[in-house]
């Protein structure tokens, strides 16, 4: 148990069932929040809630494509039928690799109608629920949003486009009691690496993760805990006066690099 509570609080975090969402999901639940897991992914989503049960903790989940907006207001409208809403985590992504020559339009598509279009979708449908009384909502940014990250083309695109929501949203709402801020993680050791890696270096993989690990300043990836401790942090009482802010956690790769 941390020395931050989220004791009676309902915390909705997209993309909840698996990598640093399950992380979040995980640890909010471990801190007193009753946590609505987001996800496509039926099974994934299934086994962070039976985890979370298991550990004691309270929640529920619902399947939800973010790049649908009848389906966000949908699930949305539901869990607000029977709980306050507090909390919103906008962990939902999907990523890209390539430059501008090889990005697709249809790559394009797909990564705004996610990562940006997604992001919105979620936050237009909770804001007339938590206008009244107040919230937090977190997106999950990236070093991308700030810096030139190569091959990283349409990925980067988004990611900027959910930094500048961030603070677009974290000033029009201010006086309603809503803050709103950005996480940017440097390179995380998710699932999803370990695939990226043996898909693309097969017979690799070791050498491949240490190289991917040194790109860090600190000479290692994150944890999804790491990410997860931040944001419990940031939905926090003790964070009360902040808003309209992005906080890197990143290994020292955007100060400490070149």
């Amino acid at each position: 148990m941390s020395i931050f509570s989220l004791k009676n609080k309902t915390a909705i975090i997209t993309g909840g069932g698996s990598g640093i969402g399950k992380a979040i999901s995980e640890v909010f639940a471990q801190n007193g929040a009753f946590v609505c897991i987001i996800d496509f992914n039926e099974e994934n989503a299934k086994q962070t809630l039976d985890t979370i049960v298991a550990k004691g903790g309270k929640g529920i989940w619902k399947k939800c494509d973010v790049s649908n907006q009848k389906q966000v207001q949908s699930v949305i409208k539901e869990i607000a039928s029977s709980h306050s809403i507090d909390i919103l985590i906008n962990n939902a992504g999907v990523a890209h690799v390539g430059n501008i020559e090889n990005t697709t339009e249809e790559d394009l598509d797909r990564i705004y109608n996610v990562n940006v279009k997604g992001v919105y979708n979620c936050m237009h449908a909770i804001i007339p629920h938590i206008k009244s009384r107040g919230g937090v909502i977190i997106n999950m940014a990236s070093i991308a949003s700030s810096v030139g990250i190569s091959d990283r083309f349409a990925y980067s695109m988004s990611k900027g486009a959910v930094l500048t929501m961030t603070y677009s949203v974290a000033k029009d709402y201010v006086a309603e009691n809503i803050r709103c801020n950005s996480i940017s993680p440097a390179r995380v050791h998710t699932p999803f690496v370990d695939g990226f890696i043996a898909k693309n270096y097969p017979g690799k993989e070791e050498e491949m993760f240490e190289k991917l690990s040194k790109t860090q300043p600190i000479g290692r990836m994150g944890s999804p805990e790491e990410i997860a401790n931040l944001a419990l942090y940031l939905c926090s009482d003790e964070a009360s006066f902040i808003t309209g802010t992005d906080f890197p956690i990143d290994g020292g790769f955007i100060k400490l690099n070149g």
